[in-house]
């Protein structure tokens, strides 16, 4: 796997994925930003729940449970002290679907959490506290 980031002007950066996709990056205006791109660390936490939600999506198709939403809304703590890492995260699934199991849903929320997820392993190993809850909605 491969990525580049290419500095833009200020604090504001383009990261270009192997894959050939494209984001633009910028720091808080307190940093000299101009608020037109994700901050480095949300992008972190984006693509934690971006992994963690494939893993759940794949493994409730394998169920056979008919999904028709899946949300993970997601909200991290941070150290008060510079590096500013995260200390606790917690993944809030929001899923929908015609008649789902929730077992089913909270078995698959728990594996891709303790089993599938890389960034979520990753991001345990390096001492990080993630929780992870789950709701039905309908």
């Amino acid at each position: 796997m491969k990525s580049r980031v290419l500095w833009h002007q200020e604090v504001s950066f383009v990261a270009e994925s192997g894959s050939g996709h494209a984001v633009v990056v910028d720091g808080a205006s307190e940093h000299g930003g101009r608020n037109i791109g994700p901050r480095p660390m949300e992008l972190i936490l984006m693509g934690l729940g971006s992994c963690a939600s494939f893993d759940v999506i794949t493994i409730l198709k394998k169920q056979r449970q008919n999904i028709t939403s899946c949300e993970c809304f997601l909200e991290a703590e941070r150290a008060d002290t510079v590096p500013a890492v995260f200390t606790k995260i917690t993944m809030d699934f929001h899923v929908s679907g015609d008649n789902l199991d929730q077992s089913k849903v909270e078995r698959a929320v728990a594996l891709s959490a303790e089993k599938y997820c890389s960034a979520s392993k990753m991001l345990e190993d390096a001492g990080i506290d993630l929780s992870h809850r789950v709701t039905l909605m309908s």
